[in-house]
Order: C-alpha cells, then structure tokens, then sequence
C-alpha cells in the first residue's frame, strides 16, 4: 500500500515504508530519504473540504470529532482504495475547514470546542425545502431554517452559505413552485446570510437512476434545460428575489451561462472570503481536481463517496440508494477513515519501523 502525507504545492511527500521520496514540483527534482530524516511539518494554505462527498455534519460529526482530536484522518484514493492520503487536521496546519450541510444541527453543539482550539470554519448549507419523495431524510424545512438561523446567530452570516441547490425542474417543482419556495426561505434567512448559491441540477448517469424512481412517482423531471426559456425567466425572478433580502447571487460550477439572468459564477470554496472573512489570505488558484467550470480553490477533501445517508434523487455522490445501505454500516467512528479501517503512519513514526 502507496501512502502519501498531502503537504500542499510545491513539495510533495510520499511515503513507503520507512523510506521518502520528496520532490519538488517546482522544477521536478526528488530526493530519496529516510523518514526520520523528515519532520512532519505544518501545511501552507491548507483548506479541508468536508465534505463535498458526503454530509459529514449530519451524519458522522462524533467521527469528525474524534479526527480533529487525533490530528489527522485517513483518505483513500476514490479510484484506488491501495492508495490513501494522510490528512493532518491539526489546528495549525489547518487554514479553513468548509463544511458542505443539509443539516448541521449535530455539529452546532460543538463549535464553541472548535472557536476554543482555533479551527476557522464556514458553513455551505443547502436548504431546498423538497418534499421526501426528493430528499427522503433531510429535515423537513422548518427545522433547516431553525438550524440556519441557530448557526447564523453563532458564527456570523457572513460564515453561513445558503444553498438553494440543486433546481429541479418538473412537473411538480416547476417555475411557480421554485418561486414561492424560494422566496418563502429568503424571507425566512433575511439577515442571516449574504449569499446564495443557486446552480441547476446535472443529468448525471447516478443522478438518472433517482429521475427515473421521481417520474415513476409522477414528477416527470426535465433533463435538458439549456434551451429552456422558462429557465431563463425562473432565474432572473430568483436573483431579483434575491437582491430584494439583500443577497448576493452566485452559481455554482454552471454549464448554462446564467450571467443573463443576474447570476455571476462563484466559488463555494472562496480565498476571497476567507480574507474577509478570516483575514487570511490563501492561493486564488483553481483547484484542478474539481470540474472545468468549478471556480473554487484548492482543497483537501476528507469525505468518501457512497457514504451519505440522506438518500437525495439527485445525489452524484451516491451509486446507488441500495448501494448505500449496505456501504453505510462499514462506518466505525473510531476509524482514521470515514468509512473502513485505512491508516497511514506520519513520517516520524515510519521511520521508527
């Protein structure tokens, strides 16, 4: 088994055994060392994603926990599961960690923990307000807008991303629907955000499998919006929607160009507001692993896919509803790794071996 301690652009470190191949991938070189002659450094600009795979909020914050209190997780490679990444999660070598949630409420209890050991942190939080045939177990809306507005009030809505994403167009969520609900949620946020991420939602092959389950239910979901005119007209009565509780509209990582309709591309994962946020500057770089539309920065993710129990019909992270059932019990809250039993040694321990 391959492991690699992730130290951002330009050195990378891999590790095998109880030897190191460093290299710098600022001019190619790479030099072969013993581990304890490596210390285990700090990371520069070091945003952990958790998790655009799954909700690791809802469902696996005393897993997390557990994490940030050892000082690192475990990530298997999604294409190669022999190859893992050690994370560090140690508060210094963490910039930002951006937490992705339809339900944050398990995690809200402990962020007074996190403020205390000197984690900085916002929240993308998606709130759609879908029925359950949709999103069969996320809380209902009442409780996400409670849930919204607890974390607001603790951390800022400067801090608190609303969501309201993935848009569905059917024959029961069709233009007038996304209209009311959505305006019904900004009134419900006004003053508790300072933006919304809207984007439209993608005919994925996974996501295919939960459109054929909601038209078998009688929602007759539309694939191919590009062409759409009441698309058109659907976005730019969100974004005057939008304007009118004061907020800023941004898409995310949209093939369809909403600029038109009042909607500038954005990024979930921002250097832009983590400076004003944080006073921290970090790389405006793109992140390369993320789609060619995506604007957001370099990340680390720490989630695993086929994980989320919320069951949503759009879902790309999830292979399948079944599928899932029996992947979600290989959980052990005690792992390095979210799901299964991967570790990998830190450099210093490698070369006490």
């Amino acid at each position: 088994m391959t492991t690699e301690a992730f130290f951002p652009e330009p050195m990378q470190l891999k590790v095998q055994a109880a030897a190191l191949q460093v290299k710098d991938a600022t001019d190619g070189k790479q030099w072969n060392l013993e581990a304890k002659d490596i210390q285990w450094c700090a990371a520069h600009d070091m945003i952990i994603s958790c998790s655009r795979r799954t909700d690791i909020p809802a469902a696996y914050s005393r897993w997390l926990l557990q994490r940030l209190a050892a000082g690192y997780c475990v990530v298997p490679n999604p294409a190669n599961p022999n190859q893992v990444t050690r994370v560090s999660l140690k508060p210094e070598d963490v910039d930002v960690i951006v937490f992705w949630s339809k339900n944050p409420a398990p995690l809200i209890p402990h962020l007074a923990g996190l403020d205390a050991q000197g984690y900085r942190y916002y929240f993308q939080f998606t709130l759609n307000g879908y029925d359950r045939m949709i999103e069969p177990n996320v809380p209902d809306l009442e409780a996400g807008i409670e849930a919204f507005r607890t974390l607001s009030r603790l951390i800022g809505s400067n801090r608190v991303i609303w969501r309201y994403d993935p848009i569905i167009l059917s024959r029961k969520t069709d233009v007038n629907y996304h209209i009311e609900r959505f305006s019904l949620i900004s009134r419900a946020l006004a003053g508790c955000t300072r933006r919304v991420v809207v984007s439209i939602v993608d005919p994925y092959r996974r996501t295919e499998r939960g459109f054929r389950i909601l038209d078998r239910n009688g929602y007759e979901v539309q694939r191919d919006l590009s062409r759409s005119e009441a698309l058109g007209a659907l976005i730019s009565r969100l974004a005057q929607i939008a304007r009118q509780s004061a907020f800023e509209i941004q898409s995310c990582a949209e093939e369809i160009d909403l600029r038109p309709s009042g909607v500038q591309p954005g990024k979930c994962i921002d250097d832009a507001l983590i400076e004003r946020a944080f006073g921290l500057r970090v790389s405006g770089s793109k992140d390369p692993s993320q789609r060619p539309l995506c604007g957001c920065v370099k990340s680390r993710d720490i989630g695993m896919y086929d994980s989320c129990p919320e069951g949503c019909r759009y879902c790309y992270a999830t292979h399948s509803h079944a599928g899932r059932i029996h992947t979600v019990p290989r959980h052990d809250e005690n792992s390095p790794s979210l799901l299964g039993w991967f570790d990998a040694e830190a450099p210093d321990a490698a070369g006490k071996e």
